[in-house]
């Protein structure tokens, strides 16, 4: 899918309420359902599903008050514009969840997972992010950081990894997705990796990992908010404690699972108009390709007071890998082609690497990011 500068809409401006009542296609807030599992760890108080933060009565958001507006864009005329969508009550009861059994756009509970072998070795990662073929700025941020030991305290492997995709005007968005990513990675070092150095017991005082995500994306919203006015971005972050990952998302950058055997897992769900649309059974996957609001996202940091996420643990099974990467990845190539690439390649940073470079082959519409994690084997 194309993604340009991603800008959100003036609520005020009569030509864009005009385009909302043609294309009758609106959204909102997605319930989410968290359905606890057995914990793994007595002193982990997580669960191995997708859980999303408190909602109120009707999971409704205030789209409105992102008063976004579109300013120093250069892309051609050619490729459409990306942007955040006001929704009226009227429009998000159109799309809100159903409350039935199973409802579409509920998060489904993840499967139990058997217990894995021992690792050998260690996780090893690569990290890469280009401007693209057409964008004249590099919005997207990435951040990586791995802590690994051997020693007599045989502290488990630690690491947090990031993709943000910045929006808003010419520097707006890269303001944004860097400020995100900072914060995201101070507050985890913070309150998961120094208290793990120093050899803290899990107490009530202390946050799960789990915690400490949705705290720091929230945090990272409230940064965004106060610094950058016109800006906004998406969050894909993962923290990596042992075999287990937590993932913390907001918007359409995307979390993938790919298997020893090679089979791909989208871990994310995009939170975009098209993508809830397909959810409901009003769009196809083949027709969201094309459609005029493809590239609109409905929840994004930094575009209200309140921000829900949704989080998610996995147990990563030996040599497996975890890919994060922003549209600009993803829009220009297949599941099939990342699984090759993959697996073809010799090292984790050359697969970011050749990913990076088929993206821009196949038009490089925006810009492309992607960090890959390799877990280790037995």
């Amino acid at each position: 899918m194309d993604f340009f500068r991603r800008i959100f809409n003036n609520p005020d401006d009569p030509s864009q309420a005009s385009k909302e009542e043609a294309t009758g296609v609106m959204t909102n807030k997605v319930v989410s359902a968290t359905k606890p599992e057995p914990a793994i760890d007595p002193s982990e108080k997580v669960t191995d599903e997708l859980e999303n933060t408190p909602k109120s009565e009707n999971d409704v958001d205030d789209l409105a008050t992102g008063e976004f507006r579109a300013e120093d864009t250069e892309i051609p005329d050619t490729l459409p514009e990306r942007s955040m969508f006001p929704l009226d009550a009227a429009q998000a009861e159109s799309l809100a969840p159903s409350q039935s059994a199973n409802p579409m756009g509920v998060t489904r509970p993840l499967p139990q997972e058997p217990v894995l072998e021992a690792q050998s070795g260690h996780l090893i990662f690569g990290q890469k992010s280009d401007v693209g073929m057409v964008r004249s700025n590099n919005q997207d941020s990435a951040m990586s950081i791995y802590f690994t030991s051997d020693t007599v305290d045989e502290k488990p492997d630690f690491g947090i990894f990031i993709v943000a995709d910045g929006m808003g005007g010419h520097s707006e968005g890269e303001k944004a997705s860097a400020i995100t990513a900072r914060t995201i990675m101070e507050d985890i070092l913070k309150a998961v990796y120094m208290p793990l150095l120093q050899g803290a017991e899990m107490d009530a005082d202390r946050p799960t990992v789990t915690e400490a995500l949705n705290d720091a994306i929230k945090h990272a919203n409230e940064e965004v908010r106060m610094q950058v006015q016109d800006g906004g971005t998406t969050i894909t972050a993962v923290v990596v404690l042992g075999d287990q990952a937590y993932l913390g998302h907001v918007g359409d950058s995307r979390a993938y699972l790919i298997s020893a055997s090679n089979e791909v897992e989208q871990l994310t769900r995009d939170h975009s108009v098209v993508q809830r649309l397909i959810e409901l059974g009003q769009l196809t996957p083949e027709e969201a390709e094309t459609h005029d609001q493809r590239n609109v996202l409905y929840r994004a940091i930094g575009q209200s007071e309140e921000v829900d996420i949704d989080i998610l643990r996995r147990r990563l099974p030996l040599n497996s890998y975890i890919l994060l990467c922003s549209d600009g990845l993803w829009g220009m190539m297949t599941k099939d082609d990342i699984r090759d690439i993959v697996s073809d390649s010799l090292s984790p940073q050359e697969a970011c690497d050749k990913l990076i470079s088929l993206a821009n082959t196949n038009g490089g519409t925006d810009n492309v990011t992607a960090v890959l994690l390799k877990m280790p084997g037995n």
